[in-house]
């Protein structure tokens, strides 16, 4: 199984995967609309995190025995092909995948009165994800685990 890797040494802390991600993941999958008409506007689901001079990008790691498959009370989040999926129609929010993800990459969707979780996907319909795909200084990688 393919994962996402990041070589910090070169991330700028541009925010471009998240924006790409954000993108990825709206309705229209047009960035002007997204960003200027699109209501609750996108959300990544990929986080940079910055101290100082280092930047980081985080997302779901999609672990192999993962925590917060085992703590959904719903079984909305389901390992599936190898990748950690979240059925939001099954989601009610109580938020214990979010409390024991051991790198703080689920996050809460509370747009539009939504009360769901929100996390990478891995863009099951491309073949790289888009974070991957576009980060301008190749600090994002894909690779067999």
């Amino acid at each position: 199984m393919k994962k996402i890797y990041v070589k910090e040494e070169v991330c700028i802390g541009c925010h471009l995967c998240e924006i790409y991600c954000a993108v990825q993941h709206s309705k229209s999958k047009n960035i002007i609309k997204a960003f200027k008409f699109e209501s609750p506007r996108p959300i990544p689901k990929i986080i940079v995190a910055e101290k100082g001079y280092i930047s980081f990008a985080l997302q779901c790691r999609h672990c192999e025995d993962a925590p917060c498959v085992e703590a959904c009370l719903t079984g909305a989040m389901r390992k599936e092909n190898g990748r950690i999926v979240c059925h939001t129609e099954k989601c009610v929010g109580c938020w214990t995948c979010i409390m024991v993800c051991p790198y703080g990459v689920v996050e809460r969707d509370i747009a539009n009165g939504r009360k769901v979780v929100s996390k990478c996907d891995f863009c099951p319909d491309l073949d790289v994800p888009v974070c991957v795909a576009y980060c301008p200084n190749e600090a994002l990688i894909l690779a067999e685990e």
